[in-house]
């Protein structure tokens, strides 16, 4: 059986500093835990990456939207249904490595680990973007720094400083998006004093060209264009295993991905294609938010969006380099890298493995800045499919993985996964089809982005299977008695 971290509560650690014995602490609070949940849901692709699936497939981009949003929440029942029966702050990659084998567990966690360390210079870059132009006096470089450092210092201190930040950065975006779709909501159906808006409307879902103007053959387009927005919402199974009640915390983040996913999903996006006809050139100018808050005529749209969007991207840099830390502790806990990565300081913090992550972060930051369009470039578009290969690995460690848990322990399945195996056999196809219809989207960069992503999961998987008959290799040789004289 996979190894799993041990939880001590705050200053009872035993051993000096820096031990390998210490594990990690159960520092996060049942607030801190909801809030990540929810909050998870909410990356910054929502705000400003909406307009170009609007652009491409209409109103029917809420087909798309809700397409993904049952696909995530399949995947989620999955991981809900591992989770709470062993929580720990590997997840998926910790329940791979039982089910599937140590090459699964390898594969995907250095696969996750590099995709959020390609997010961290992504978020940093774009966060700094904003605060340069408040205050320009300091150049963008120097912004993405100050940020990662403020955010690298946060999650050294302790894992409860991260979820106090997350609180309530997640906190602001929750709020923001409520106060969004109630307003806007009340706008389309006239029920907003003060507001004369002739062009919002229910009308606009289908006047301008119909529902799907361009075609069904656009949802799944959209399809394309909306499903890496939704990465995050796996962190709060991984942050479980930081809590006091880890199996109550993933069994109710679990159970609440259906609203999240409808009310700030589908809620906004049927805001917005309501209240603007979807091709209005506004939407494209300006970002689709921003049109919506000026067709409400509330001042300084602009300026409030890009603080709303400066949260969400300081609150994903916060949950990424938590995300990349905990995955590089749990990798360092299975041996599948250095030791020093699994061992942590008196507060239970995994120090070393997120100083690695952070200066992997702070490398692809240079890169963005000095090789945009070559290294940079290929770093993102290698990392742009994980999402859909963590969710596909998800679906087949369930499907082992539940045997295993009604063998061993059938009073942990606390959560199931609905319909049980036809479902999760479905959620899989679902997968395959998208990545399948990736490869013929080139206007979208979808075929570049399957293929050099699969180029560096088929370079980690070589690794893995070396790794593992090597393993093998020196098991086996150990085993072979002593030639005798």
């Amino acid at each position: 059986m996979t190894s799993q971290p041990t939880l001590t509560k705050p200053g009872n650690s035993p051993g000096a500093t820096g031990d390998p014995g210490n594990g990690l602490q159960a520092g996060l609070k049942n607030r801190h835990l909801s809030m990540i949940a929810i909050g998870g849901v909410i990356g910054a692709g929502l705000f400003v990456g909406s307009s170009s699936g609007i652009a491409t497939a209409g109103p029917g981009i809420l087909l798309s939207y809700a397409l993904v949003g049952t696909l995530v929440v399949l995947v989620m029942r999955m991981l809900g249904e591992m989770s709470a029966a062993n929580p720990t702050s590997g997840s998926f990659s910790a329940h791979a490595d039982r089910a599937l084998g140590p090459w699964a567990g390898f594969s995907i966690g250095w696969l996750y680990w590099f995709f959020w360390v390609v997010v961290l210079a992504v978020e940093a870059t774009a966060g700094a973007a904003i605060l340069e132009s408040w205050i320009p006096a300091v150049p963008q470089w120097g912004w993405a720094l100050i940020v990662m450092v403020v955010l690298t210092a946060t999650n050294l201190v302790s894992v409860g400083s991260y979820g106090e930040f997350e609180f309530w950065f997640a906190g602001i975006k929750v709020v923001a998006i409520a106060a969004f779709i109630v307003i806007g909501g009340l706008a389309v159906f006239g029920l907003l004093p003060g507001v004369d808006s002739e062009q919002a409307g229910l009308a606009n879902l289908t006047e301008h060209g119909g529902f799907l103007p361009n075609g069904p053959g656009a949802i799944l387009t959209g399809v394309l264009l909306v499903v890496f927005s939704f990465m995050g919402s796996e962190i709060a199974t991984l942050a479980a295993g930081e809590s006091e009640n880890p199996q109550r915390a993933v069994t109710k983040a679990t159970n609440s991905i259906i609203w999240r996913v409808a009310v700030f999903y589908l809620g906004s996006i049927f805001v917005v294609v309501a209240l603007l006809p979807w091709d209005s050139k506004s939407i494209a100018e300006d970002g689709s938010y921003v049109a919506a808050l000026d067709s409400l005529g509330i001042a300084h749209a602009g300026q409030i969006m890009n603080f709303i969007v400066l949260t969400s991207v300081l609150s994903c840099l916060n949950s990424g380099l938590y995300t990349a830390s905990r995955m590089a502790f749990s990798l360092g806990r299975r041996g599948d890298a250095p030791k020093s990565f699994a061992r942590t300081t008196g507060r239970g913090v995994p120090r070393t493995a997120i100083l690695v992550s952070v200066v992997f972060g702070f490398v692809a930051v240079f890169f963005n800045y000095k090789f945009p369009d070559s290294v940079f470039l290929f770093l993102v578009n290698s990392s742009g499919a994980v999402a859909l290969f963590v969710w596909l690995v998800i679906c087949f460690s369930q499907l082992r993985m539940r045997k295993i848990i009604q063998r061993e322990a059938p009073e942990k399945l606390v959560v199931r996964m609905w319909l049980y195996p036809y479902l999760t056999w479905a959620t899989a196809a679902l997968i395959v089809f998208v990545l399948g219809y990736m490869l013929t989207d080139t206007e979208h960069d979808g075929r570049k982005t399957v293929l050099l992503s699969l180029l560096v999961a088929g370079v980690v998987l070589v690794i893995a299977v070396v790794r593992q008959r090597g393993r093998r290799a020196v098991t086996d040789r150990d085993q072979v008695p002593a030639a005798r004289d």
